[in-house]
């Protein structure tokens, strides 16, 4: 599932692509992957320019020129390709949106979607949301007051979406990885220098995934050469030696969720 740097560069990439650009034309294929009929979201989109788009956790939005918002989570399985009908992957496309002879497919919606909401509804339903740990205003001391009555493991507190906004499975291993803390650890039972290397961590981990794109390994477009460039240090690599030390990372499953690391150098 895309987190927070593959979000963050699918944002900047379409920010290049299609930011100002009249929406011309929609194709719906798959209902379920929106949230109205589709007349009703061909008519409120279409002729449209987009004039912003913004990146909040897992989610990106985009502003349309007349206040509405379209607001794509991928889920599992989603992703996005933009390009001609000549580039068009030979997938089966859920939703399309049409800037002339340009178009930006959305690929995989089966448990993703594209909604369409107004300012007040996009705000209803992103309230639940924690911080943006690449916000400029989430410091440690801001880090060190959120965590101080959590009590459940470090990988459930991170992949939660209320405590902080945008870490999945993927990378709170590679933040665990980081800051040398076995994901089962308990955040009530971390000394202060444990709790300051996993917000230094948070911070490392997802800044280097944006610097090499996420870790999706389908490009955006036809010449894309941002996306897919980060390499993990243990998520999926079951048997492989620790990059750090070179024990043998394993796999186990904390709260049903599969999870990798190292018992040599995480403690």
């Amino acid at each position: 599932m895309p987190e927070l740097p593959e979000m963050e560069t699918y944002k900047s990439l379409l920010t290049q692509k299609i930011e100002g650009n009249k929406v011309t034309e929609v194709a719906i294929n798959r209902e379920k992957s929106i949230n109205v009929e589709p007349k009703v979201f061909k008519n409120i989109v279409q002729n449209q320019r987009i004039v912003a788009i913004e990146r909040r956790a897992k989610y990106l939005l985009f502003h349309l020129e007349n206040g509405s918002y379209l607001l794509l989570h991928l889920m599992l399985g989603g992703w996005m390709f933009y390009g001609t009908a000549d580039e068009k992957p030979d997938r089966t496309i859920q939703v399309q949106l049409s800037f002339g002879d340009y178009h930006l497919y959305f690929i995989g919606l089966r448990l993703g979607y594209l909604h369409l909401f107004s300012a007040d509804e996009v705000k209803e339903e992103l309230k639940d949301l924690g911080p943006e740990p690449l916000d400029v205003n989430f410091s440690l001391n801001s880090f060190l007051d959120l965590v101080k009555d959590r009590r459940g493991k470090v990988k459930t507190t991170l992949v939660d979406q209320e405590f902080l906004s945008g870490i999945g499975n993927r990378y709170s291993d590679e933040i665990a990885w980081y800051a040398q803390l076995l994901p089962e650890r308990k955040m009530n039972e971390l000394d202060n220098n444990e709790k300051v290397q996993l917000y230094q961590s948070i911070r490392f981990v997802l800044q280097q995934a944006i610097q090499y794109g996420g870790y999706m390994d389908q490009p955006l477009f036809r010449g894309d050469s941002k996306t897919g460039g980060y390499n993990t240090y243990v998520y999926n690599r079951e048997g492989e030696a620790c990059k750090r030390c070179g024990g043998t990372i394993i796999k186990d499953e904390i709260s049903s969720r599969k999870t990798f690391y190292c018992t040599e150098c995480q403690r």
